[in-house]
C-alpha cells in the first residue's frame, strides 16, 4: 500500500489560493473522506494526489505530496507510474466507446502486461475474491471477470460482456469505471463525489464495494453528503476556506470535534 503524506501543501489557480499549508498523513487500507463546504478545496486536494491538477492552466503548487516517500511534484517524478498507482473515479463515469469486456481489458493491454504478469495478477486476486472465477477460461477472461466481481458488477453483466458499455445504467457505468481502474493494479483509489450522479441504490452499491475493497486498497473519497461520510469513513479530513481545520478518526471528528468550525459543519449549522 502506498504511504500518502502531504506536507505544507499550498495550491493556487492564478492569484486565487485554493489550499493553504495542508499537512496530513492519509492512513493505509482505510477509507479517508474529505468533507467541507463547496469551494473549500476538496477536489483540488484529491487531484493533487495523482497530479491531475497538471491539466489546469496557471496552477501553482508548493509543498510536498509524498507517495511512498517520493515527492510527486519533483521534476523527475514518473507521472505515468504515479497515475497507474492511484486509480481515479470522477463524479460521472465515462465508459470507453467499446464493449464491457474491452473496457476492463484495455488497461492491461495498454500497459502491455505479459502473460506471466497476468497470471500473477490473477493469483494475487484470488485472496481478495468472494468467489474465484473458473480456470477453464483464458487468462484475460479470468482477469476481466475478477475485476468485475471486485466492483460488484459481474452478476449483472456476465451474459452481455460484448455489448457496448454505453448501454449500462449510470450506476453500472460507475462500477465499471471502478473495475477498469482496478484492472491496472492501483494501490489507492481516489474518488471525487463518486455517487453524486447516482440513484440511491447504485450509491449504496458503490459504498458497499468501497468497504469491501479497503481490505486491500487505500481509498480517499470526496463527498458533500455528510450522511455518506458517516457511513463509510474511517478517517476524516475537514477543509474550510482552503484550510485544513481538523483531521482524525471518523468517530472523533463527527462525535467530538476539536474545532468549533468542525462542530458547526457536522451539526448542519454551516454548509
Amino acid at each position: 500500500m502506498p504511504h500518502i503524506s502531504l506536507k505544507n501543501l499550498s495550491i493556487a489557480y492564478g492569484h486565487h489560493r485554493v489550499l493553504q499549508d495542508v499537512t496530513v498523513n492519509i492512513p493505509d487500507k482505510q477509507i479517508t473522506v474529505i468533507i467541507g463546504p463547496s469551494g473549500c478545496g476538496k477536489t483540488t486536494l484529491l487531484k493533487s494526489l495523482n497530479r491531475l491538477l497538471d491539466l489546469n492552466e496557471d496552477v501553482k503548487v508548493t509543498g510536498d505530496v509524498l507517495i511512498d516517500g517520493v515527492n510527486t511534484y519533483d521534476g523527475n517524478a514518473d507521472i505515468l507510474a504515479l497515475r497507474k498507482k492511484m486509480g481515479f473515479l470522477s463524479q460521472r463515469p465515462y465508459p470507453l466507446p467499446m464493449s464491457i469486456y474491452e473496457n476492463i481489458a484495455f488497461g492491461p493491454k495498454v500497459h502491455r502486461m505479459s502473460k506471466d504478469r497476468i497470471v500473477q495478477q490473477i493469483n494475487d486476486l484470488e485472496g481478495r475474491m468472494v468467489q474465484v472465477p473458473s480456470k477453464k477460461n483464458g487468462q484475460m477472461d479470468i482477469l476481466v471477470e475478477s475485476y468485475l466481481r471486485l466492483a460488484g458488477l459481474w452478476e449483472e453483466v456476465k451474459d452481455r460482456l460484448h455489448t457496448p458499455a454505453s448501454r449500462l445504467s449510470i450506476g453500472q457505468q460507475q462500477r465499471l469505471a471502478l473495475a477498469r481502474a482496478l484492472a491496472v493494479e492501483p494501490e489507492a483509489i481516489l474518488a471525487d463525489e463518486p455517487t453524486s450522479a447516482l440513484d440511491p441504490l447504485s450509491a449504496q452499491l458503490i459504498e458497499k464495494q468501497f468497504k469491501f475493497l479497503k481490505k486491500n486498497y487505500t481509498i480517499v473519497v470526496v463527498t458533500h453528503i455528510l450522511r455518506q461520510a458517516r457511513r463509510i469513513a474511517d478517517y476524516v479530513i475537514f477543509l474550510y476556506l482552503g484550510e485544513l481545520v481538523e483531521h482524525g478518526p471518523a468517530e472523533k471528528v463527527f462525535d467530538n470535534p476539536s474545532d468549533e468550525r468542525t462542530r458547526a459543519y457536522v451539526s448542519g449549522e454551516i454548509s
